[in-house]
């Protein structure tokens, strides 16, 4: 089933900074072109990490409060170092987190859950700058229409995958959530076609109430024979 990765997903067109970039240059760049995070790249185009909106703030977190109270009490102080740079270099968050082009969701979202991030720079083989992802990139494939992805499960998953008579099983989708009825040969099938359901981008969840004609959960793959004292080649032994 063709499923869509990180290449299919990402912004090809990213905005970058470069080490000695200021920090009134980004925010500057940051409201031109309308985005909160930009990759800060070397001479060859390679990430070195990610500054934010977030790295921004800290500067304003750290100034005094109104009475002259501090920040130095709840303020790591590698922190406050990071909150006192005045380039890109100082502020941004390294090493970056970065993601290749032929990730699926799946991966990258469990890349960005990991590292708590929003966004990924996504790099080729040779670590160089190809793209950007974010968070709402991937969750843009829960925005499918119910009739397509109970097209693709149909046709895809059920038919051409599965070779199940287009009778068998029926399915419905309904703001992403998957309902499958009818009835299967096997009972080994049930679970194989509901994690190839869930597998579909776009579907938020799958129920099945499917029935099956045969029962097999109580056959077990035979183990394989024992090869002690047996000839395994035509080769004799010493």
């Amino acid at each position: 089933m063709p499923q869509r990765n990180v290449q299919d997903l990402m912004t090809n067109e990213v905005v970058t900074v470069r080490p000695h970039t200021t920090f009134k240059e980004i925010v500057e760049l940051f409201h031109r072109n309308d985005i909160t995070a930009a990759p800060v790249v070397d001479r060859q185009n390679r990430p070195l990490g990610l500054v934010s909106e977030a790295d921004l703030l800290r500067k304003e977190a750290a100034l005094p409060d109104s009475e002259g109270h501090q920040p130095r009490a709840w303020m790591h102080p590698r922190e406050h170092r990071r909150a006192e740079a005045e380039t890109a270099e100082g502020l941004m968050s390294s090493p970056a987190v970065t993601a290749r082009p032929e990730w699926t969701v799946v991966e990258t979202a469990r890349a960005m859950e990991r590292s708590k991030v929003k966004r990924l720079p996504v790099v080729d083989a040779d670590g160089q700058l190809v793209g950007i992802v974010s968070r709402r990139d991937l969750l843009d494939l829960f925005l499918r229409h119910d009739s397509e992805i109970a097209e693709e499960i149909t046709d895809e998953v059920l038919g051409r995958t599965l070779l199940l008579a287009p009778d068998a099983v029926r399915v419905t989708v309904y703001e992403g959530v998957v309902t499958l009825t009818g009835t299967v040969e096997q009972k080994s099938l049930i679970p194989i076609i509901e994690r190839m359901c869930r597998s579909v981008d776009g579907v938020v969840s799958v129920h099945q109430t499917l029935k099956y004609s045969l029962d097999d959960s109580h056959l077990q793959p035979a183990p394989p024979p024992s090869v002690h004292g047996v000839f395994t080649s035509g080769a004799p032994h010493n």
